[in-house]
């Protein structure tokens, strides 16, 4: 098992977004410059058709010693740059928002039988590829138990009926509550969430539908890419809302594939499209290089 390296606290990142205007960027740069940071990677979008501009900073407090008097000589902590940028958000009505770089944000993954895309996660998470932290798994059924528990990861079997599925989303919740969950991820959970639940986490559950959407919605896509002679098959990693399969999309995978591919050829290759697209989406959201825009998403990368 890897040592878990703690976020810097010499190393922030800035994420805003807001109406375009003159002089936003200039206002962030100038306060990074009078904190004495310097800018190690910046992304930044502006949307003519909206009129909305995006920015992501990854920053870290000067050490080349070229500071002048007027610029602060000791790292400010988070704390003193929340309170700091704060009248500057203010003045730009940013929506934003400003962590340690490194910061592993707490996971929740839901899983039904199927665990390739759980058991992607648990390894990256384990290797330390994915800044995150994998707080619990929740299942309907009880086939990757055993590997989340080699995990050392707590698991809970939350089975789903029709007619008990408020009782599970109730505990879903709950564990939600328990370990402080920041994003759900539904690792081919196969189980459509209620519109409660989905407006009430939005932004902060993300889907795996195995199939390149719009195309092939609902059940065996692949089977209906099969019937319609597909050249490609994809997967697409999006934010769950009340429609299904229809929330801000984040990441998409495509693979060739001709016609000598089965159904179940197609199932397999599949497969590794929506490993490679739902934890590049994991990986930018808790990056924070995402930012939603109505129905879509800004991924600064």
């Amino acid at each position: 098992m890897l040592t878990e390296t703690p976020p810097s606290q010499e190393e922030h990142v800035l994420t805003v977004d807001c109406v375009e205007s003159p002089g936003i960027v200039h206002a962030i740069s100038g306060f990074l410059f009078e904190h004495g940071c310097d800018i190690l990677d910046i992304k930044q979008y502006g949307d003519k058709a909206q009129r909305h501009f995006f920015m992501r900073v990854h920053f870290s407090f000067g050490s080349s010693g070229s500071q002048t008097d007027a610029v602060a000589t000791a790292p400010f902590t988070t704390e003193d740059l929340h309170r700091d940028f704060a009248p500057v958000a203010e003045q730009w009505q940013l929506n934003w928002q400003l962590e340690p770089q490194g910061r592993k944000r707490r996971v929740l993954v839901m899983v039904s039988k199927m665990g390739h895309c759980l058991n992607d996660l648990l390894y990256r998470t384990r290797t330390g590829e994915l800044p995150v932290e994998i707080v619990a798994v929740v299942s309907n059924h009880r086939d990757q138990e055993g590997l989340v528990e080699w995990h050392g990861i707590p698991f809970f079997h939350v089975p789903v009926t029709k007619d008990t599925k408020p009782e599970a989303e109730a505990r879903l919740l709950d564990i939600v509550d328990q370990f402080d969950v920041e994003l759900v991820v539904l690792a081919r959970y196969m189980q459509v969430l209620s519109d409660e639940l989905s407006n009430r986490m939005a932004g902060r559950v993300i889907n795996i539908h195995h199939s390149f959407l719009p195309s092939f919605k609902g059940a065996k896509p692949y089977h209906q890419a099969y019937e319609r002679g597909v050249k490609t098959v994809g997967a697409t990693a999006h934010y769950v809302n009340a429609e299904l399969d229809e929330g801000p999309i984040i990441s998409q995978q495509v693979i060739e594939v001709d016609h000598t591919y089965g159904p179940e050829d197609l199932v397999a290759v599949g497969r590794d499209a929506e490993c490679a697209a739902l934890r590049n989406a994991v990986r930018w959201h808790c990056e924070g290089r995402i930012v939603l825009l109505g129905n879509r998403t800004v991924v600064l990368r």
